[in-house]
């Protein structure tokens, strides 16, 4: 079977470079399938997983993207994500303490710039955990 080209990055690093047969993720529209030879387009990326087919492995790869930037060209698939984590290294513990650190830092932040930060930085959080959830309920 065909494949395409995959990257997933976030600004910290490249979370995932590969060949997949099919990929998944929530867009700003609606859910995308992405499969070799796809139009081009490039949209934004809502919170959830990006979830990578490999070719001849039944387990997919799933990368959580708190939002983004996707770039679809016909023989690659590049995700400009916010933030991005393996599914395996998600930990629900450290998530639910970073939102509560968040949440003490915006009862004393003051200007518009700060508030603005932190809310993205706990929408971010809350939509990890969200998708933490979602991951144990299917497991």
């Amino acid at each position: 079977m065909a494949t395409i080209k995959v990257d997933v990055v976030s600004a910290e690093e490249n979370i995932f470079s590969g060949e997949a047969e099919l990929v998944s993720l929530p867009g700003t529209s609606g859910e995308l399938g992405i499969m070799p030879g796809h139009l081009p387009v490039i949209t934004g990326i809502r919170p959830g997983f990006v979830r990578i087919h490999r070719p001849g492995q039944e387990e997919v790869e799933q990368v959580f993207v708190a939002g983004g930037i996707l770039d679809v060209q016909p023989d690659v698939v590049t995700v400009l994500a916010d933030t991005a984590i393996r599914s395996k290294d998600l930990d629900e513990q450290k998530a639910k303490e970073a939102l509560a650190v968040a949440e003490e830092a915006r009862k004393t932040a003051t200007g518009n710039l700060e508030i603005a930060k932190i809310e993205a930085e706990m929408a971010a959080l809350a939509a990890e955990l969200a998708a933490i959830r979602k991951l144990k309920l299917k497991r």
